[in-house]
């Protein structure tokens, strides 16, 4: 892939420069609005995302979850090699789906310590403009795939936990750490 890569160190801020909202914020009910123009405003916004993902221990970000109402996602699978670049995904958008369903953990820096099932296709193909606004396709599958998925459906409004299946082992988890199963929108 031939993009521009923004400079963003992977090692943890004490004070990251976004704040991550949680479970039961409006704010990450509401469908991001589309990047119109891919510039350096858009630019300094991935990074300030990719330095609060860094820092939050996480490999997926999408604008919405710090309170930014646009189609950015930033991800990373691999944040513990500073040489593995992470992808910034502006308007991103799942051309095709592969055949294979696949039930595997999820964990949302949403939702922390959470972590449920979620069935989702194991392979996607997606477009999206890099950080120079330069459209791109990708053919992706396993974890990549999976994050890809995730962080698109909070562009929608939609959170990991309105995938999970089991809605008793769902609401003990969310129950545990201090969240309502109130603030679920389950996907029927």
């Amino acid at each position: 892939m031939t993009s521009t890569v923004l400079q963003v160190s992977k090692q943890k801020l004490k004070n990251p420069p976004l704040q991550v909202h949680k479970l039961g914020d409006r704010v990450l009910r509401q469908p991001a609005k589309r990047v119109s123009k891919v510039n350096t405003e858009i630019r300094d916004i991935a990074i300030k995302m990719l330095q609060t993902m860094y820092s939050e221990d996480g490999i997926g970000l999408a604008a919405p979850q710090v309170g930014i109402n646009k189609q950015i996602i930033v991800v990373d699978c691999e944040p513990d090699k500073e040489d593995a670049e992470p992808l910034v995904l502006i308007n991103p958008e799942i051309k095709a789906f592969g055949n294979q369903i696949e039930l595997g953990q999820e964990g949302c820096l949403s939702v922390p310590q959470v972590f449920m099932d979620v069935k989702r296709p194991a392979s996607i193909t997606v477009a999206f403009k890099d950080p120079e606004g330069k459209p791109q396709r990708l053919e992706v599958d396993g974890l990549l795939a999976r994050v890809i998925q995730h962080e698109i459906d909070h562009l929608n409004g939609v959170m990991f936990v309105d995938h999970v299946q089991n809605a008793i082992a769902l609401k003990k988890e969310l129950d545990k750490h201090g969240f309502s199963v109130k603030d679920v929108q389950p996907m029927r």
